[in-house]
């Protein structure tokens, strides 16, 4: 999607929807809702689009339990809890590469 589209939708999410670009990350259902309703069956198009992004920007290889009703929700949840615990494996080194150095 070109610039402008993401500003018309962002638009249209905050104005119609209430909910601002910055809030989309902790209104995820929303905002799954808010494209639905906008798109139609379309929405799915723009969900795909959005994994995509989320693999490409995050680099990480997710643990999914796929079943036939497969959602995006799931996909963004999964992608959250893969991304946290990269966090957290990376502040845990962190830390104890700060303990030895002390030591």
């Amino acid at each position: 999607m070109g610039e402008p589209s993401k500003y018309a939708i962002y638009f249209h999410l905050e104005k119609s929807f209430n909910i601002e670009k910055t809030e989309i990350p902790h209104k995820i259902k929303d905002f799954a809702d808010a494209l639905e309703k906008i798109f139609g069956m379309g929405a799915g198009f723009l969900e795909i689009l959005i994994m995509k992004r989320l693999y490409e920007k995050t680099g990480r290889i997710v643990k999914l339990h796929v079943s036939e009703d497969f959602t995006f929700l799931e996909y963004v949840a999964a992608t959250k809890r893969s991304f946290l615990e990269k966090k957290k494996v990376q502040e845990e080194s962190a830390k104890c590469r700060k303990m030895e150095i002390e030591a």
